[in-house]
C-alpha cells in the first residue's frame, strides 16, 4: 500500500468540539450572517415599516381580520394607504407587522407554495399545514423583521395564528401584533366572545384598531379590514371607522 504523503490527518481539539464548519447547512433560505443583518436592520431608520397595528378574530362562521393603513421610515410617516393584510390561499389572508421588503417576500412565497400545492395535490392546503409553512419560513431567517397574523378558514372550521419574527407559532381565539398591539389586545379582551357574529367581530375589531391608532404614533391614517369565510377573502379599506362601530 502507498503512503500518503504531505498530508495533514491530524484534527485540533477545536474542530472535535465543533467549531469547525456544521456537516449540514446552511439550509435554503438560511443567511449564515444572521447576526450582522439583525443588528442592521435594529439599527437602520430609513428602512420602510410598518409600525403598525394588527388584530385577528376567530368566529364560528369565519376569521375577521383588521389594520391600520400607515408606514413609517424612521420618526417620519412614509405612507398613509398601505394595505397590510393580504390574501394568500383562497380562504386564508395574512397581516404584516415590521419590515415591509421582507414582509411583501413573505406574502410572495406563501401565495406562490399555496398555488403549487393547489397543482400538485388538486386540493387547498389546510390551515395547520399553511400555519406550519409560515413557521418555517420565518424560522429560516430570511423575512427578517416581519411579525404576522395568519387567519383562515378551512374543513376544521376557523383558525388564527400568532407567529413571531423567528418562526413561534400559536393557534388562537383572537391575536393581535405591531407597535399598538397593546392597546388593542384591551379592546379584545373586554369585547372578545366566541358567540360574536361577523358583523359584530368587524365591530370589535375596528373599536381594537381604532383604541391603538389614538395612542400609538405608529398607526392611523384608516383601516383596512379582511372577512374570511369558506368563501374566500374579502378585504375593505375604510378611512374612518364610524362606519364600522
Amino acid at each position: 500500500m502507498r503512503t500518503p504523503t504531505n498530508q495533514d490527518f491530524s484534527r485540533t481539539q477545536d474542530d472535535l468540539d465543533g467549531n469547525d464548519r456544521p456537516v449540514f447547512g446552511p439550509e435554503i433560505g438560511e443567511f449564515t450572517n444572521t447576526d450582522e443583518r439583525l443588528a442592521a436592520a435594529e439599527g437602520e431608520d430609513k428602512e420602510m415599516k410598518t409600525g403598525t397595528t394588527t388584530v385577528g378574530l376567530s368566529t364560528e362562521n369565519g376569521v375577521v381580520m383588521a389594520t391600520d393603513m400607515r408606514a413609517s421610515a424612521g420618526h417620519m410617516v412614509s405612507s398613509k394607504d398601505v394595505q397590510k393584510v393580504e390574501q394568500i390561499h383562497p380562504n386564508a389572508a395574512l397581516t404584516i407587522a415590521g419590515s415591509v421588503s421582507a414582509a411583501q417576500s413573505l406574502i410572495r412565497q406563501l401565495r406562490s407554495e399555496t398555488s403549487l400545492y393547489e397543482t400538485r395535490r388538486g386540493k387547498d392546503m389546510s390551515m395547520e399545514a399553511l400555519s406550519t409553512l409560515t413557521s418555517n419560513f420565518l424560522r429560516s431567517g430570511a423575512f427578517f423583521i416581519v411579525s404576522p397574523l395568519l387567519g383562515g378558514v378551512d374543513e376544521d372550521g376557523a383558525h388564527v395564528y400568532s407567529l413571531d419574527p423567528l418562526g413561534g407559532m400559536m393557534e388562537e381565539d383572537y391575536a393581535v401584533s405591531g407597535s399598538g398591539s397593546q392597546y388593542a389586545l384591551g379592546v379584545l379582551e373586554q369585547e372578545y366572545d366566541d358567540d360574536l357574529s361577523m358583523d359584530e367581530a368587524k365591530s370589535v375589531a375596528a373599536h381594537a384598531i381604532q383604541s391603538a391608532v389614538e395612542r400609538d404614533l405608529a398607526s392611523g391614517n384608516g383601516i383596512n379590514v379582511a372577512v374570511v369565510t369558506d368563501e374566500g377573502v374579502e378585504i375593505t379599506k375604510y378611512k374612518d371607522f364610524e362606519s364600522l362601530l
